[in-house]
Formats: C-alpha cells, sequence, structure tokens
C-alpha cells in the first residue's frame, strides 16, 4: 500500500470525528486499552526493604539433611523459584549481594533434572561456560550437593532451567532471585 493511501485510510474527516458515536468508541477503546494495561504485571520497587530483600535472596532455610519441604508448583517454571529458594538457602554465604557488576565471569544455563523425592537425576547444560571448566564443575557440584530439593508433588517430577550469574570473586546469583545488574 502506497504511503498517501495508508494516511488517506487513517485520516478522519471532522464531521465524524465530532460525532458522538465516535467519541464513544474512541472512549471505550481507550478503557479497553487501560483495562488490558491494568492486567500487567505490577512494578517491582526499586529497592527492597530489608525484610523483603532478605526473603527474595535468601528463602526459608531447608533442613540440615535436604529439604523437608514440599513443593506446591504446578509447572516446571513454578518450580524454579523453589529449586531457586532452596540452593540460596543452602548457600548463603556464596550469594552475590546487591547488584551484580557490568562484568561477570560466567553466564550458564543449566537444566536440572529432578525425580518425584526432589533428588537430582541429571544435569543439562543448555549454555555452559566453557571458558571457566572451573565455574561449571563449581555449580553442578553445588546443584548436587543440594539434593535433596523440594519435592516436586503435584508433578511427580520436574526437569526446570535456572540462569547462573558468576562472577569473578566465586559468588553468585540465579536468574530467577537476581538482584540485577548495575
Amino acid at each position: 500500500m502506497a504511503p498517501s493511501r495508508i494516511v488517506r485510510f487513517f485520516s478522519i474527516p471532522p464531521s465524524v470525528r465530532s460525532s458522538a458515536a465516535f467519541r464513544t468508541r474512541w472512549a471505550c477503546l481507550l478503557a479497553g486499552a487501560a483495562l488490558l494495561a491494568a492486567c500487567g504485571e505490577p512494578p517491582r520497587p526499586a529497592t527492597p526493604t530489608p525484610e523483603t530483600a532478605q526473603e527474595r535472596v535468601i528463602g526459608p532455610l531447608p533442613a540440615a539433611a535436604g529439604s523437608a519441604r514440599v513443593s506446591a508448583a504446578t509447572t516446571p517454571r513454578a518450580y524454579r523459584q523453589d529449586g531457586a529458594s532452596h540452593l540460596y538457602g543452602l548457600n548463603a554465604d556464596r550469594i552475590y549481594q546487591g547488584k551484580l557488576p557490568p562484568l561477570i565471569q560466567a553466564v550458564g544455563v543449566l537444566q536440572v533434572h529432578l525425580d518425584a523425592g526432589g533428588r537430582v537425576t541429571r544435569l543439562e547444560w543448555m549454555r555452559a561456560p566453557r571458558h571457566v571448566p572451573r565455574v561449571m564443575a563449581e555449580i553442578e557440584r553445588t546443584v548436587r550437593a543440594a539434593s535433596p530439593f523440594p519435592a516436586p508433588a503435584r508433578m511427580g517430577g520436574v526437569v526446570y532451567t535456572d540462569t547462573w550469574l558468576w562472577d569473578k570473586s566465586g559468588r553468585f546469583q540465579l536468574d530467577t532471585l537476581t538482584e540485577g545488574q548495575r
């Protein structure tokens, strides 16, 4: 369609614009757009309060011998939150506090296979940080040491994926619970 035809197609004569029916339709259209916009995710606070930051970063602490918790998640995406909270609870001293620096040492995407009891059955790299093999090994060791995870009772087993953001200090954040980057 030629540009002049597009302009003519969208141009509305003044006599139509001033009609009550046009204004009513336009108001309904705007109200519908506002309603759709309101259905979105609420904005997150720019800086979390100390209470919410600790709850979000560390999460509930699991039992010493592994997690006695049961996950209520019904999808692998929902289970990510439980898995990340479990890992943060067991590795609280290794979590990078605050926003990560602009350049981090490694980014790895790991798929974790869990059985119905929350035990790790397999790890599969979707994006391995091959340039730092010791980081790959440490991430795998950390995940295996955290077994058993919260039992995915409603799914009977789960395969979930999370992204590991690894700083050169040896501390990390998971994408699910990250505080972002500077």
